[in-house]
């Protein structure tokens, strides 16, 4: 029998505090915590950007919008695009890579 194979590692929807992607390498007996946090980060990060998206419609089809608004919008979009873009080759990631048969329990945190 051979070593099993490394995981892949989880690109994580945060980057370090010089801007580097941070990445989680993890066995089945660890690291189920920070996934969740992840996890759970994403979908904040993904609401965020519909959220936005909503708000800025209007002050893009409003020709009267002034210009500093508009370019807040644009920045905040742009983040927001950013955002999703990182979960997307995140997720991308993840598809691409071998998995372990998963396991489901029951209750909120197994």
């Amino acid at each position: 029998m051979g070593r099993p194979a490394d995981p892949a590692p989880r690109l994580l929807p945060w980057q370090s505090l010089d801007g580097k992607p941070c990445y989680l390498v993890t066995d089945d007996s660890g690291g189920r915590h920070l996934s969740r946090l992840a996890d759970d980060l994403e979908a904040v990060l993904l609401a965020t950007g519909t959220d936005v998206l909503d708000l800025a419609r209007p002050l893009l089809d409003d020709p009267a919008s002034p210009p500093a608004e508009l370019r807040f919008a644009g920045r905040r979009l742009a983040e927001c695009l950013t955002d999703a873009l990182r979960v997307a080759e995140s997720r991308g990631m993840r598809l691409s890579a071998p998995q372990a048969p998963r396991t489901t329990g029951s209750g909120l945190w197994s």
